[in-house]
């Protein structure tokens, strides 16, 4: 089966890339990764090799529904320049002529090497999940190379994909998603052998009913002890946690191989308290663990007007991962800096409500001091007659998203716990269609989509009576695409 069969030409594809990347349109982000038309999803293959990061992501070229699902891919040598992106790997055979799911990359004697989840939907309602290995070759394509996994282990269903790669101990292994018969959610192990690649068993987390499926598995390995990153579905709401549809988070610990089990130093923990976050994948660069997250969610495309433009979603920025006495703290990646344009520093009591105004693409860092008798901080970013709200309860140590005075898209509320002795510090990025928070140095992030009707710039304004507020905010340019 060809690729011009199945429509999927690369080279009619690149230069649709090109001259898309040319237009303009208010909703068209700055310096968030998108792609000029189609939905995008799971970032995937993140990996550095030879001064360039390699940043693969789930792409339907052919429009706003998931489905016909690709990998685009792009490089950058600084998170600023980048190279045009490219369709990279598309259905072409008989192991995934309905996919090309997700999965990860890592360098081998000089190559980028992906494994990933080839998707078959037989005639009689049958599911197939077969684990891909391939080669990203210089002209931008991923060369199949073989199969690693041709089914899942027994006791599990055809929902078996995303595979992880990773080294410990000398030996390398897959860490894959995974859901019982039992309709129970599981990471399940793999460890390369002479003879290919052996299952080792489910991951036992102490996690026994924890949703119907974990997808995106990821482990991180710091000097402390191992993060193990996964996306619970199907978890009931809670008080302050578990709000989106589906979640994504992580557990802090040890990875033990033989049998493969996680000693987690506590419980299950959210990377993002926003409304648009899902499918994160990290990987290690030197010392640093960098993260991508997917800016949007599964299930939930009516939220996302965008599409009836022609395309949907986008990536978070980089975010540098650090653990600090057993907690895991999310900050931009310093490069991002390179970005910053003219600059503005305010110092003023919030008593009567600072006014910053902002660009379309801007950065700010601020840090509210509150006095003895602040009980709440209000912030509110407006885009015209709409806005979205922020209020810190101090008593509580309550912080609430709200985008219901958004006329476009999601709209509703997140609440979640934010611990704050006598500084609230906030840092965050306003594009076009995304803010991230990042709070408490890291401690806390937020992504939040928005669709300002009217394409103008936003106006900051904090209050907190007793309170003083401190701040710098950036003009921010955009990324610049090369070749």
């Amino acid at each position: 089966m060809s690729n011009e069969m199945q429509g999927f030409n690369k080279e009619a594809i690149d230069k649709k890339i090109g001259l898309e990347l040319t237009k303009q349109h208010p909703w068209r982000n700055k310096f968030h990764l998108e792609m000029p038309f189609g939905l995008i999803n799971d970032p995937n293959g993140l990996c550095f090799n030879e001064g360039l990061y390699h940043i693969f992501m789930q792409w339907n070229p052919w429009g706003c529904e998931h489905k016909h699902k690709c990998w685009a891919h792009v490089q950058t040598r600084d998170f600023v320049h980048y190279k045009r992106p490219e369709l990279a790997l598309w259905p072409a055979d008989a192991w995934d002529k309905d996919g090309c799911y997700s999965g990860s990359a890592w360098v081998q004697e000089g190559n980028v090497q992906v494994a990933y989840t080839g998707n078959v939907k037989y005639e009689d309602g049958r599911r197939g999940s077969f684990q891909r290995l391939g080669r990203l070759l210089p002209d931008g394509t991923v060369q199949r190379e073989k199969l690693l996994i041709a089914a899942p282990p027994p006791g599990y269903t055809a929902h078996f994909r995303d595979p992880y790669y990773f080294k410990k101990e000398d030996r390398e292994y897959l860490l894959l998603a995974g859901q019982t018969e039992g309709l129970q959610g599981r990471v399940l192990l793999y460890g390369k052998g002479a003879g290919g690649w052996e299952f080792l068993g489910p991951v036992k987390t102490g996690l026994a009913d924890f949703g119907y499926m974990w997808e995106c598995p990821n482990l991180l390995q710091f000097a402390e002890g191992d993060l193990l990153l996964f996306c619970p579905q199907g978890l009931p709401e809670e008080p302050y946690r578990f709000q989106n549809l589906y979640q994504s988070g992580y557990l802090w610990g040890s990875l033990q191989l033989n049998p493969p089990a996680f000693e987690a130093a506590g419980d299950f923990t959210e990377l993002d308290q926003g409304f648009d976050f899902y499918a994160p994948q990290a990987f290690a660069q030197g010392e640093r663990n960098i993260l991508i997250g997917w800016a949007g969610m599964p299930e939930k495309e009516a939220e996302y007007p965008t599409r009836e433009w022609g395309w949907m979603h986008a990536l978070t920025l980089p975010r540098q991962l650090s653990l600090r006495e057993g907690r895991l703290y999310q900050e931009p990646l310093q490069e991002l800096e390179a970005l910053r344009g003219p600059s503005v520093t305010f110092a003023e009591a919030a008593a009567v409500p600072v006014v910053v105004k902002l660009n379309r693409a801007q950065e700010v860092q601020l840090e509210v001091q509150l006095g003895p008798n602040t009980v709440q901080v209000e912030l509110a970013l407006a885009f015209g007659a709409e806005k979205l709200v922020l209020v810190y309860d101090r008593k509580q140590q309550l912080m609430t998203l709200d985008r219901r005075q958004m006329h476009l898209g999601g709209q509703g509320l997140r609440r979640f716990k934010l611990q704050v002795d006598d500084r609230l510090k906030l840092h965050f990025f306003v594009d076009a269609t995304l803010v991230e928070f990042f709070f408490q140095d890291g401690a806390k992030a937020a992504t939040v989509a928005l669709f300002p009707e009217e394409a103008v710039p936003p106006v900051l304004t904090v209050a907190a009576e007793g309170g003083r507020v401190v701040g710098t905010s950036w003009s921010l340019g955009s990324f610049i695409y090369e070749g």
